[in-house]
């Protein structure tokens, strides 16, 4: 999935605005981060510790958990360059869920 593909997908989740921390290209849901895009090479969704878990088991070639403290608290690398739709979607579904409020919350897939 190029950039642009995935932007266009990361704004289609209900509320989903685009912002930026620190220089780089962010989405959030009422404020929350869900998904960044610090370089070209991968973006950073916010998972929990065990969901980044089960990512990192079922997709080890396409997600790496982000360096240092960050990463102990599930903020995980997709490389969606490389990675199939499928597992994409269901990832950035993920972190989109983690921080909308519930009131606003997709079914899973």
């Amino acid at each position: 999935m190029t950039d642009d593909e995935l932007i266009v997908f990361a704004l289609d989740l209900p509320e989903a605005m685009a912002s930026s921390h620190f220089g780089n290209r962010d989405f959030r849901v009422r404020g929350k981060i869900y998904l960044a895009l610090p370089n070209s090479d991968f973006c950073v969704i916010k998972l929990t510790p065990g969901q980044q878990q089960m990512a990192l088991a079922t997709a080890p070639d396409h997600v790496l958990a982000v360096p240092g403290g960050w990463g102990t608290k599930g903020w995980t690398r997709l490389f969606h360059l490389t990675a199939d739709e499928s597992t994409i979607r269901a990832l950035v579904r993920q972190a989109w869920r983690n921080v909308a409020p519930k009131s606003i919350v997709l079914p899973e897939d």
